[in-house]
């Protein structure tokens, strides 16, 4: 009798649990996730390079070798759709596997992208300071528009032409001041070069974006939480092999220990520093996609605007770096250029609605 008191419950609980809310719930969790990637993700990885650590590759490595924690949120999707089918009388096997060819193969050549990615941000995080890192990413925007152009052809408003205006002349600002920002010990050529390097991280970034689009747009399949989630498991294999790769030949591999042994905060934190830094940017990858999926990408980058002020903070408060008036002029350029790109994108998506609306009132 109790039993079923209890089961009756847990049903009546699940019912009052609306499809709407749990879309709602799982938008914050990843949005907690994102936020936790995108703002600790990098403070970690200046962390490591400023207290000893040398390796290029392994920092890109580290970046996505936590892919196979996404294989366990196949594993728990795969037994909840499985038990949801025997409740609902389907007695096919369930699918574990939802990926097909077409997309496989793009989100290899993506995660390949995103391993070259991964290396040219950790050249740029080895030589320039976070709060310069934080404003360059700004960057990215320009990138995504311009490819999105290209790829999904994605129209330019006049706020998306003011936003790429304003976040050029943000870097622009950040570069002539480069050198007088540069910290101590740093050579000229090898802070210019991780500005470049930089600069170019934000552009690969800006093109993987619209590509995954396009990837999406030309699957010719149903796109799921579960297939959204294989995707960016294939894209992270593919970019941990393609630094894997690096750190072979660049022979990461065998000093590692050795580094860990000279590593300013001792040992043993050089290797929580790694564990950390692996699962704070898987929380990132994972919290993006979700974002995008249960959101939009509209919403991904005002999170993404949120977190620039953060790293601003972290920089100033945690690594004693100045804050310039240059740096307040280029962080507010950035953040103006951002508000400017997503109104635009709002008022665009608005007109997009109306425009459907009345076409279908016509039909």
């Amino acid at each position: 009798m109790e039993q079923h008191q209890n089961e009756a419950t847990t049903a009546s609980l699940a019912e009052k649990v609306t499809p709407a809310v749990k879309k709602t719930l799982l938008l914050i969790l990843h949005c907690i996730l994102l936020s936790a990637g995108n703002s600790f993700g990098p403070v970690i990885t200046r962390l490591y390079f400023l207290h000893g650590g040398h390796r290029i590759w392994l920092r890109g490595f580290v970046e996505t070798v936590g892919w196979p924690f996404t294989l366990i949120i196949l594993i728990v999707l795969y037994y909840h759709r499985r038990i949801a089918g025997r409740n609902n009388g389907n007695n096919h096997p369930t699918k574990f596997i939802y990926i097909r060819r077409r997309l496989f193969i793009a989100a290899a050549v993506i995660g390949f992208l995103t391993g070259l990615a991964n290396y040219c941000y950790s050249f740029g995080f080895s030589h320039l300071p976070l709060s310069i890192y934080a404003v360059i990413n700004a960057t990215r925007l320009i990138f995504m528009a311009i490819f999105a152009f290209i790829l999904v052809k994605h129209k330019f408003t006049p706020y998306s032409i003011n936003a790429v205006v304003l976040l050029t002349v943000g870097s622009l600002l950040m570069a002539l001041h480069a050198s007088g920002d540069r910290p101590e010990g740093e050579r000229k050529r090898e802070y210019i070069l991780g500005f470049c390097m930089t600069v170019a991280a934000a552009a690969l970034y800006g093109f993987v974006s619209p590509l995954m689009e396009l990837s999406f747009n030309k699957a010719k399949q149903e796109i799921t939480y579960t297939l959204v989630m294989e995707v960016q498991m294939v894209m992270c294999l593919f970019a941990t092999v393609f630094c894997m790769v690096g750190m072979i030949f660049n022979n990461d591999f065998k000093v590692i220990s050795r580094e860990a042994k000279d590593f300013g905060l001792g040992k043993t934190n050089y290797y929580v520093i790694l564990f950390v830094s692996i699962i704070l940017w898987q929380c990132f990858f994972v919290g993006s996609m979700g974002v995008i999926y249960y959101g939009s990408s509209f919403l991904l980058g005002v999170i993404a605007t949120i977190q620039i002020p953060v790293m601003e903070i972290f920089a100033v408060t945690l690594f004693k770096e100045k804050f310039q008036s240059i740096k307040g002029v280029a962080l507010v350029l950035s953040l103006w250029g951002f508000v400017s790109f997503f109104y635009g994108e709002y008022k665009y998506t608005k007109m997009k609605k109306g425009n459907t609306q009345s076409t279908l009132e016509v039909v």
